[in-house]
């Protein structure tokens, strides 16, 4: 159970899943696909910023030398190689990847941490753009038509995490490419986008319970009613302007409430259960939260929410922390893959098929490993807490593979945990 987190385990468990990804035929001597999907994780796990850089120091016999022995690569390809082979690996193929490293947090028995509500995962969805520009594109970019004729290419996905309030690391979901076909508007995008991740969700883990939660885009009767088709609950965030039939009797009738006195912070709640969501949909019934929340410095905030929750007393506060928890999929994902050296927003390659979104997958699978890692491996958290920090902890790391030679991941972990000093990797002589 111990090691079923541990750094070597979990490339392990990317390196197998990997080698089961067929691909087109390719000439006898080329370099496999296997290789050429690891050195892009590698890109990634190693937070290079741009696939240039990695190209001009693959053929250094220090990074070379690393490169093999870490991430157990046989060949290094260059950079067109590598973007000829992954342009043509089909998104969809990586999907196991994150479905075999959640079962190891299953087996270590991690997952357990992540129980919110009534044995329940909590799981916030939104969607985010990776990829914008005026001249580049591919078949599977979204267009946007401007008025003065020109036309921008974006790429956008769909992501979903379990998080929980207490814990600091989130566990991703393979996300959901926001496809050209989806349409030109954002509600059309992320609900199709959000449609085909349901799917996917019910089919690869079908007997993981869950609390849906999401932002003001998808309180609307079609999504609810799949929700509840897929027995999954929801929290979701209630705007006024879009659900004026809701507030209007939400208002007009009478309501409960609740008032938490919690050191500098007062927490007032009001509910009701059993309200029609619009007049389109009588049949769905939805209970709303209100809450607000004021500090002793006179700051305030308030949030509504809908949900198939029953409320009380005894529940409101955990059912509020639950909603606030969507802010996670924001924060402790976009904004660490924006801001913590993945390097997100930049555009590694684009292809003309699906390499803009397979490097999106390779980059999200290299942050799924890191939080496994701040999850149960004993050396990441003895390597965090030397150095202090994730950005210091990934300077150190980057330092170390380019003046060292290292023999194995171990010896890597190792020398960050307790340092180098010669025990577990050699310094480059030449």
């Amino acid at each position: 159970m111990k090691e079923m987190l541990s750094c070597t385990q979990l490339l392990k468990v990317v390196r197998e899943s990997f080698s089961k990804i067929k691909g087109p035929a390719i000439r006898d001597g080329s370099i496999s696909l296997q290789d050429c999907l690891m050195s892009g994780y590698a890109l990634f796990s190693l937070k290079y910023p741009s696939l240039l850089q990695f190209d001009h120091q693959v053929r250094e016999d220090i990074i070379s030398h690393n490169l093999q022995k870490i991430y157990n690569l046989s060949q290094v390809p260059s950079d067109t190689q590598m973007r000829e082979r992954l342009d043509e690996v089909l998104p969809s193929k990586l999907r196991k990847t994150y479905k075999s490293l959640l079962a190891q947090v299953q087996r270590s028995k991690r997952l357990e941490l992540f129980r919110y509500y009534e044995g329940r995962y909590l799981i916030p969805i939104d969607g985010t753009g990776y990829f914008y520009s005026q001249d580049v594109h591919c078949d599977q970019c979204c267009q946007k038509h401007h008025k003065d004729g020109s036309v921008s290419y974006y790429h956008q996905m769909l992501s979903a995490a379990i998080v929980h309030p207490d814990q600091k690391v989130v566990l991703p979901f393979a996300p959901e490419p926001i496809m050209k076909a989806d349409g030109s508007k954002k509600n059309d995008c992320e609900h199709n986008a959000a449609k085909r991740f349901l799917d996917n969700l019910k089919r690869e883990h079908p007997h993981l319970k869950a609390v849906i939660t999401g932002d003001g885009l998808y309180p609307d009767g079609p999504f609810i009613k799949r929700l509840k088709q897929d027995d999954y609950r929801f929290i979701l965030v209630a705007k006024e302007k879009d659900l004026k039939y809701l507030f209007s009797e939400f208002r007009a009738l009478p309501k409960e409430s609740h008032e938490i006195q919690d050191k500098k912070v007062t927490h007032r709640f009001e509910w009701a259960n059993g309200h029609v969501l619009n007049d389109s949909h009588q049949d769905c019934l939805v209970n709303v939260l209100e809450y607000w929340e004021d500090h002793a410095n006179g700051k305030k905030q308030h949030w509504v929410w809908i949900t198939d929750i029953p409320l009380s007393k005894d529940n409101v506060y955990k059912i509020m922390r639950g909603g606030r928890a969507r802010h996670k999929i924001e924060n402790e994902t976009f904004n660490t893959l924006k801001n913590q050296g993945y390097q997100f927003e930049h555009n590694f390659g684009h292809g003309n098929k699906h390499l803009s979104t397979v490097f999106a997958h390779l980059m999200l699978i290299a942050f799924f490993v890191d939080q496994l890692q701040q999850l149960g491996c004993k050396l990441f958290t003895k390597a965090l807490v030397r150095l202090h920090s994730r950005k210091s902890l990934w300077e150190r790391k980057r330092s170390y593979f380019f003046q060292f030679y290292i023999n194995s991941l171990d010896d890597l972990w190792n020398a960050l945990a307790f340092g180098h000093k010669g025990i577990y990797i050699s310094p480059n002589t030449s």
